[in-house]
């Protein structure tokens, strides 16, 4: 399996590692300059993209940013025992942090309707995260992993820096708090913080299988389990609300198809947006006056959802009108 997994003529070896991920190793200026002025760079074009709503800019933005050095390099001081490396690793990627939000939050300050900027893909997409998400950020993580301590595979590490997204979010948390938009802050930074666990938790998990542990010869198995219990309790925190975004996301698309199951037989009406506020599910319905029971649509919702929420329809009256040639 270990062969397998990082084989010995492509395996890079620990001193390789720690020039790799310990900015405090080598020519220490140069690295940690490199890092500052590439995060920096990576910030601003992550808050343009934002602002600008592109797709293509913020790929730009995940394949310049450094944030996955440090977060790699906490993997490794876990696997090999080092707690300074580990210090180092979180305050990099703890004041990287610190450096993109304020970027996000100062350019939200000069945008004349900051409003338009939270219905944007690139925010929207970016504060409500579920399950899928954390499952592509392990799987991921695994794919960094890997990478970093192979030879021959070292070329997907631009791919990885893409499918991980680390500075984004921290650009939309920025962006959401200058917006006066808290909520959709949180479910940002929630994004972020579930991406480095599992990157921690990944990059551990094969730097001590591939026997980086051994090598050090400093990690002992007590300090391993305490650890990987605290890492597994982080996980389970950002992976709340996660779940509850996934069953939300479930849930309304339900509530959705029962409501179009409701109205079948109501010429011309139709479903707009269903969304959650609290307990209360709000669905929005263009049709005529006339509408059917709300009792019966209330029915199907609590066969679908584990308790009763309540049920808010707001009804516009009026038909769609196509126009004809």
């Amino acid at each position: 399996m270990l062969a397998f997994l990082v084989p010995d003529s492509q395996r890079r070896s620990l001193d390789e590692l720690d020039e790799r991920l310990d900015l405090a190793v080598g020519d220490t200026g140069a690295k940690r300059s490199g890092f500052w002025i590439m995060l920096t760079l990576s910030g601003i074009i992550a808050v343009a993209g934002v602002v600008a709503d592109s797709t293509a800019t913020v790929i730009g933005a995940m394949i310049v940013a450094p944030l996955s050095t440090p977060i790699l390099g906490a993997g490794l001081g876990i696997a090999t025992g080092r707690g300074s490396l580990v210090f180092r690793s979180a305050l990099h990627v703890l004041l990287g942090l610190v450096l993109v939000v304020a970027f996000g939050y100062l350019f939200a300050q000069v945008l004349l309707n900051p409003t338009n900027v939270l219905t944007n893909s690139q925010v929207l997409g970016r504060t409500s995260p579920t399950l899928a998400d954390l499952m592509a950020a392990i799987a991921t993580g695994f794919a960094g992993s890997i990478a970093i301590t192979r030879r021959d595979v070292g070329d997907v590490l631009p791919g990885v820096a893409i499918a991980i997204s680390l500075v984004p979010p921290l650009a939309v948390v920025g962006v959401c708090l200058g917006s006066g938009a808290p909520s959709l802050a949180l479910g940002a930074l929630v994004l972020f913080a579930s991406n480095v666990v599992a990157m921690v938790i990944t990059s551990t998990l094969v730097l001590v299988v591939a026997g980086y542990a051994q090598e050090s010869r400093t990690m002992g198995s007590p300090r391993h389990g305490r650890v990987f219990l605290l890492l597994a309790s982080a996980l389970v925190v950002v992976a709340i609300p996660m779940v509850i975004n996934s069953l939300t996301s479930l849930w309304v698309r339900q509530i959705h198809d029962a409501a179009e199951q409701w109205l079948a037989s109501v010429p011309d009406a139709q479903v707009g947006s269903v969304t959650w506020q609290a307990d209360t599910a709000v669905i929005e319905v263009l049709g005529p006056q006339d509408l059917p029971p709300i009792g019966e649509l209330e029915k199907s919702i609590d066969a679908l959802v584990p308790w009763n929420p309540q049920i808010v329809v707001v009804h516009a009256v009026g038909s769609r009108i196509e126009a004809t040639e």
